[in-house]
């Protein structure tokens, strides 16, 4: 059942969808999936063009926007809006510590994780298209992870598509997790330098966390255990336009005094377990790596093992000199599984993910070289999660896609910039600019 309701300039509707968990099976077992229908008021009765939107991650439920606010502003214009929780996300059927458990043991659990992949997605987007569009081709728009995803449709079924318009998500067709993570910390590296060169006195202020970490057993509230290498994956951050000033206002107030001595405050405390927990969001850490699987070659913890090649991330060695603590970023880290108390049920099931041997591919470079659909990109240049080489050598191997490559923005420019990125993009798309 659909339910309407408004907020300010928009009306909403809440749809929920079957679909089958397997499409290769579509009589066998069914999903839920949830979506958000936004349009703008004044033309809650026109026929609108659709365009659904594609989220970052894996594992993030669709924003959740008041009124026009973002780039939704700008594609009110023209479109009707879907914005999909993506299958295990949000209001769709949960996966989770809490609900895995019902499929089995970890085996189960992993074998049912290998179907939450794009190529997964792509086809749920393909199953409810005609339920609301009558048949008609939607614009997609792929924010990140979402613009993965937005390559697979390209790939698997571009029939369903008008325009594709994509930001900060234009995967490597071919690389191996390994490549991925190889060439990430370079660029992680370099925006922890610009980091210290914008605010020097945090080199200091990390230094002394990482210091107090290396040698104090400190468990946030919820249970998780902060480590210095939890401590540094608030590198994350620095991927973001604000990213950098967030995480110097969360060193500046770190430590507080008491009777014991220093410790870190509860203030400093509380925003760490914000930071750090996936509680909310799961199948970030389980389905990250897998999202670069796509042959017979396991993941393997490649975030990890590759960190290997970098030693200057290694906190200890840096505090027994004088080197600046480099901070992480968009990596995933077996020991995340015992320090995060929603994912540590799951740890054996991420293992197995890591181990799987039998990923299919989630592109296809024929189909793309003879792509017929209008498609745009935009390319944030050093962009920390989607490296920046990786997505040129992509856009050149889909027929017709015009990119936008830009310093302006880190990769949120979607919304950072908008409303004017997909102003600029959907206008590419159209041979207008």
């Amino acid at each position: 059942m659909s339910h309407n309701y408004r907020q300010p300039g928009v009306v909403l509707t809440d749809h929920h969808f079957t679909v089958p968990l397997d499409h290769a099976a579509p009589a066998g077992e069914t999903i839920e999936l949830y979506a958000r229908e936004v349009v703008a008021g004044a033309k809650a009765h026109q026929d609108l063009p659709w365009l659904v939107y594609l989220q970052g991650g894996p594992g993030f439920g669709a924003n959740r926007f008041i009124g026009r606010q973002s780039w939704l502003d700008r594609a009110l214009d023209e479109y009707r809006v879907l914005l999909l929780d993506q299958r295990g996300t949000g209001r769709s059927t949960p996966v989770n510590r809490q609900t895995l458990p019902l499929r089995g043991g970890p085996s189960e659990q992993a074998d049912h994780l290998t179907r939450f992949r794009a190529d997964s997605i792509v086809r749920d987007c393909e199953s409810i298209r005609p339920r609301l569009t009558g048949g008609a081709p939607w614009t997609v728009l792929g924010q990140s992870f979402g613009g993965f995803c937005a390559v697979s449709y390209l790939s698997l079924a571009p029939e369903g598509l008008a325009t594709a318009v994509i930001t900060g998500g234009l995967p490597a067709l071919d690389a191996h997790a390994d490549d991925v993570y190889r060439a990430a910390y370079p660029r992680i590296e370099r925006k922890v330098t610009a980091h210290y060169a914008r605010y020097p006195q945090d080199v200091e202020r990390a230094r002394r966390i990482a210091d107090h970490l290396l040698t104090h057993d400190v468990v946030l509230p919820g249970g998780y255990r902060l480590t210095v290498e939890a401590f540094q994956s608030f590198g994350l951050m620095l991927g973001a336009s604000d990213g950098s000033h967030r995480l110097h206002y969360l060193l500046e107030d770190a430590f507080v005094r008491t009777p014991q001595g220093t410790e870190l405050s509860d203030a400093f405390l509380e925003q760490a377990r914000s930071l750090l927990s996936y509680a909310d969001h799961p199948l970030y850490a389980l389905l990250h790596e897998p999202c670069y699987g796509q042959d017979a070659r396991p993941t393997a913890w490649a975030a990890e093992r590759i960190r290997g090649e970098f030693p200057q991330f290694d906190a200890a060695k840096a505090l027994a000199g004088d080197a600046p603590v480099l901070f992480t970023g968009e990596t995933i880290h077996p020991w995340m599984f015992d320090a995060d108390p929603a994912l540590r049920p799951l740890r054996d099931t991420a293992d197995l993910l890591a181990a799987h041997t039998d990923w299919q591919p989630l592109y296809d470079p024929d189909r793309l070289a003879a792509n017929e659909v209008p498609v745009a990109a935009a390319v944030y240049h050093d962009d920390m999660y989607v490296d920046t080489a990786h997505s040129l050598d992509t856009a050149r191997a889909i027929r017709g896609l015009r990119t936008w490559i830009t310093d302006e923005f880190e990769h949120d420019g979607l919304r950072a910039g908008a409303p004017r990125v997909l102003d600029r993009l959907l206008a590419l798309a159209r041979d207008e600019a």
